[in-house]
């Protein structure tokens, strides 16, 4: 099953962003609004994501994320997989947030 994938600088800057990765990754820098589900506690927490609107999954390099797009699909959600991850939107300079007071970086 093909993923429906789109490069990080695509994302449109109101979308719902989900970004799978681990607790440190998140911690060390993510986009502002995302929303945190590490991909080993999505099917648990699947309730927390919309069917009405189109999901943008990420992870560090999008490995993560096209299983966590497949999946969601597979359950009526329209999920979308964000290209090259977090490393492709810190390169196309979009923003990014940190959780440790530091400035934010790609773990």
């Amino acid at each position: 099953m093909t993923v429906p994938e789109v490069e990080a600088q695509a994302v449109p800057n109101d979308a719902f962003l989900l970004d799978v990765r681990e607790d440190d990754e998140w911690h060390a820098g993510h986009a502002p609004g995302a929303v945190h589900i590490p991909l080993g506690e999505l099917q648990t927490r699947v309730a927390e994501v919309p069917k009405d609107v189109p999901v943008y999954v990420v992870c560090r390099v999008g490995g993560r994320s096209a299983h966590a797009a497949a999946w969601l699909n597979q359950v009526g959600c329209d999920a979308v997989n964000v290209g090259g991850g977090m490393q492709s939107w810190a390169f196309a300079g979009r923003p990014m947030v940190s959780e440790t007071g530091q400035e934010p970086f790609v773990a």
